[in-house]
């Protein structure tokens, strides 16, 4: 029934629509999610006890892996191709003189993005809540509700950048080039601060100037100035040159996501990370002739339709799949086929057999959230989301977000054993931008 559909709205497709757009947002978040299921790994050592392996840690060769697993960049280019339609779109359709524009421009984008993400609270909210009650250990229950919910940090940084887009285009629009190559040095200055003196905080200000850097780039994209995969192929190289330079035989780790030594080229982003996003993006777009062509296949393009209609989906659920198999296999089966540890070569014989087992309890969640995709409460006139209540709303939805992922919703003290405030701040910074659970519009706005 979903394929069925999913044809029917491939076969409407407009012919000036750019496919290859679609399918590069489905296909790194499928490289992100299979990334994960393939890093994290539980295993029972000797002793019978449950431990918490890491295959970037048990098998250094995979730190190259990342390479092509870490595509949070292929995502932000995709952004800036979609949010410089989008704007554009919005600006041409508005009347002389009308406001509010940007705001219910910008509330309509979060919604896309964070309605989804409701659900994935809320079910681990409760979860924590009677796992705390039933007396389970909080820092089980902590590091079960980090597992699950650590990839929402990725929607904290997006909704700020997807923010930034007006300001951000007419940049583009009247600097060009030089509005990407701003980021350079200041990536490279906060890197600097980090690890030469130590100045604290600081780091995370690269999770805008990477992100927003990458997505300068879509903008091009969108003007055609990757038209020729010459160009596209000459940022392959380049970028590639850098990232070598400053990995294989400079500073920064090879690995893109966590390594041995707890440095991240990702948690925060590094200039490391800035450079495979450039060898991304010229990769991508040097490919871009083929890959429309490729997707003029109706069955590889009524895929891309179908995945894209859940694909927000299958990254806020994937990790919730993981946890509960383990849970399951660890409380009911007794940790039967837990025995391997990450990396060895019996590890490895079992992965297909294992990301099998992550889909097929991937599935029923896709069935039941999914429409959470497609469900959205119309956004109405400048005076529905006034500018003070979308400002705090985006950045209250961020703080609830970032805090997800960086301290987690589980307390370790308290009755509930629950961080509300943290749970909290989305569902309350959706309804101040007009939309949500908790939103009700007032007698003016009906």
């Amino acid at each position: 029934m979903m394929w069925n559909k999913a044809r029917e709205m491939a076969q409407m497709t407009p012919p000036e629509r750019n496919r290859w757009v679609d399918f590069l947002r489905a296909i790194s978040i499928m490289a992100v999610v299979f990334g994960h299921w393939l890093m994290a790994g539980l295993y029972v050592d000797d002793a019978g006890a449950l431990q918490r392996g890491d295959l970037i840690e048990t098998s250094q060769w995979t730190h190259w892996l990342t390479w092509a697993f870490q595509v949070m960049p292929v995502f932000f280019l995709v952004g800036g191709y979609s949010n410089s339609v989008s704007w554009q779109g919005t600006l041409r359709k508005a009347s002389p003189g009308q406001t509010g524009v940007y705001r219910d421009w910008l509330a309509a984008r979060v919604q896309r993005l964070i309605a989804p993400t409701f659900p994935v609270l809320l079910v681990w909210a409760v979860i924590a809540v009677v796992l705390t009650q039933l007396g389970f250990p909080r820092d089980q229950i902590r590091m079960a509700t980090e597992a699950a919910l650590i990839p929402v940090w990725f929607l904290a940084v997006y909704l700020l950048v997807t923010a930034c887009t007006p300001l951000a285009l007419r940049a583009w629009k009247r600097f060009g080039w030089v509005s990407f190559a701003v980021y350079v040095p200041l990536v490279l200055g906060v890197d600097y601060l980090r690890f030469a003196y130590g100045v604290p905080y600081i780091s995370f200000t690269n999770f805008l100037w990477v992100f927003l850097a990458i997505h300068q780039l879509g903008f091009a994209w969108q003007e055609g100035r990757f038209k020729s995969p010459a160009i596209a192929g000459l940022w392959f190289a380049l970028g590639l040159a850098v990232l070598v330079s400053v990995t294989v035989y400079g500073f920064y780790p090879v690995s893109m996501v966590s390594a041995p030594d707890g440095f991240s080229n990702s948690l925060p982003p590094t200039f490391a990370l800035l450079a495979l996003g450039v060898v991304q993006v010229g990769l991508v777009l040097a490919l871009e002739p083929l890959g429309r062509r490729m997707l003029d296949n109706l069955r590889l393009w009524t895929a891309t339709v179908l995945m894209n209609g859940m694909i927000m989906t299958v990254f806020l659920w994937h990790l919730t799949a993981f946890v509960l198999v383990m849970t399951f296999v660890w409380i009911a089966l007794g940790g039967i086929g837990l025995s391997s540890v990450p990396g060895t070569g019996e590890w490895w014989a079992t992965r297909p057999l294992w990301l099998a087992i992550y889909i097929l309890a991937t599935l029923p969640l896709i069935g039941i959230f999914a429409r959470h995709e497609r469900t959205f409460t119309p956004i109405r006139g400048g005076r529905t989301v006034p500018r003070a209540r979308a400002v705090a709303g985006v950045l209250l939805i961020c703080i609830g977000l970032g805090c997800t992922a960086g301290i987690t919703i589980a307390s370790p003290e308290g009755i509930t054993g629950l961080r509300i405030w943290v749970v909290a701040a989305p569902f309350v910074g959706a309804a101040l931008l007009g939309f949500g659970p908790i939103y009700r519009p007032s007698k003016a706005a009906e």
